[in-house]
């Protein structure tokens, strides 16, 4: 994981390892359908945080946006 935005990762810090690893591990892929995101920055969004990376399985672009509450 690598960081691109302070505010982002605090809300991500927030959540609990085992919500983060479910997360990640629950992003879906045009290509394979559901998969893991890999080399994944976090960046702020209006609606909570959004996740872009890669699919673990073909390497194509995926993004999970993570809703605040």
């Amino acid at each position: 994981m690598s960081i691109i935005d302070f505010r982002a990762a605090q809300k991500w810090a927030k959540l609990s390892r085992d919500t983060q690893q479910l997360l990640v591990n629950n992003v879906f892929c045009s290509a394979c359908g559901m998969t893991t995101i890999v080399e994944y920055t976090l960046h702020d969004d209006d609606l909570g945080i959004l996740l872009k990376g890669k699919c673990k399985k073909c390497g194509r672009d995926v993004a999970r946006l993570v809703e605040d509450e």
